[in-house]
C-alpha cells in the first residue's frame, strides 16, 4: 500500500514542525507518514524543542531540518503551515490548499512556553489524526 504523506511545514523547520513531525509519527494510522520542512532550514534543531518532547518520551533527536520542495509538496496528502514570523518566506504563499495552524514559534522563548507550545502542537496534531 502506497504511504499517504502529511507535510508539516514553517520558515526554520527547526522547533514546531519538527515537534508535529514527532507527534505524528507517534500517533498515526500506519499508512501515513510524515515529513516536516522549512522554506530557510536552520542547521539544527532547537535544543529546548528536543527537550521538552523528550519529556514525554518523543525522541527528535534524529529528525534534521530540511528545504521545503515541490516535490515534497505534491506528493503530500494534507499539508499543515505552522504559522509565520515574516510574511516573506511564509510557507502558505507558495502552497495552495493549506491547513494553518498559527502556532508561536519556540525560538528564543522560555522552557515554559516551549511546553506549552509543545502541548499546543499536541492538540492539533490528535485532531488531524482524528479526521484522517
Amino acid at each position: 500500500m502506497l504511504e499517504k504523506r502529511i507535510l508539516f511545514v514553517c520558515v526554520e523547520n527547526a522547533g514546531r514542525s519538527q515537534m508535529a513531525e514527532g507527534f505524528f509519527r507517534k500517533i498515526s494510522p500506519a499508512e501515513y507518514q510524515p515529513i516536516s520542512a522549512g522554506t530557510n532550514p536552520t542547521d539544527i534543531i532547537n535544543p529546548l524543542a528536543i527537550e521538552v518532547m523528550k519529556e514525554i518520551g518523543i525522541d527528535i533527536t534524529k529528525q534534521k531540518p530540511k528545504v521545503l520542495s515541490d516535490d515534497m509538496i505534491r506528493n503530500s496528502v494534507k499539508i499543515v503551515n505552522m504559522g509565520c514570523m515574516d510574511k516573506e518566506s511564509c510557507p502558505a504563499l507558495f502552497v495552495n490548499n493549506v491547513i494553518e495552524w498559527n502556532i508561536s514559534d519556540p525560538k528564543g522563548k522560555p522552557i515554559e512556553q516551549v511546553r506549552k507550545i509543545r502541548d499546543e502542537v499536541e492538540a492539533k496534531v490528535m485532531e488531524l489524526v482524528a479526521i484522517l
